[in-house]
């Protein structure tokens, strides 16, 4: 069963992976709209992680006797100055979501619950990779600077990485034999 604290605790990190697959979508349909197939294949795909990992949340917390609560969300930005700020952005923003994590894991452990501090471990692996795939991409928009031939590069590595995820997304939810 979960106390009160950390239930409200985990429903707030349910909103705030709520927020952040709103604020990936908000990019990637921006990106779409430039003419960025590959980094608004890119973005959808994260969009659509971030929303898995509030519900792998939500389950978690009735599963457990509380009440997984969908959050009310508010309006992410809609339009961005560039790629490069698109991305810092996201490193931004996954640096917030590591301090969120931190946060959750220290009440769990405040709280000796050992079982709800097991159970995010997976939320503390997933944020190191996040963090460090956004840093690898700011560097690389670094290296591009406004380089248009660049971008065009860029864009296509990332749907070639957006298509090649998709199909290793598709693999982990065929039944294994």
């Amino acid at each position: 069963m979960l106390s009160p604290q950390v239930s409200k605790a985990l429903n707030k990190q349910i909103e705030v992976e709520g927020y952040s697959s709103q604020y990936y979508l908000a990019m990637a349909s921006w990106a779409e709209t430039q003419g960025l197939n590959g980094v608004c294949a890119f973005l959808y795909n994260h969009a659509d992680e971030e929303r898995m990992h509030m519900l792998k949340l939500i389950k978690f917390v009735n599963e457990r006797g509380g009440h997984g609560l969908v959050p009310n969300l508010k309006q992410p930005p809609v339009t961005f100055k560039s790629v490069k700020t698109v991305f810092e952005e996201i490193l931004k923003h996954e640096i917030k979501v590591t301090s969120e994590i931190n946060s959750l894991v220290d009440a769990t452990l405040k709280e000796k619950d050992y079982t709800t501090h097991n159970f995010l471990q997976w939320y503390v692996s997933e944020q190191i990779e996040e963090e460090a795939l956004a840093r690898q991409i700011v560097d690389k928009l670094k290296l591009i600077g406004d380089d248009k031939s660049g971008i065009y590069f860029f864009d296509r590595d990332l749907e070639a990485l957006a298509k090649a995820g998709a199909a290793s997304g598709e693999e982990e939810k065929k039944p294994k034999k």
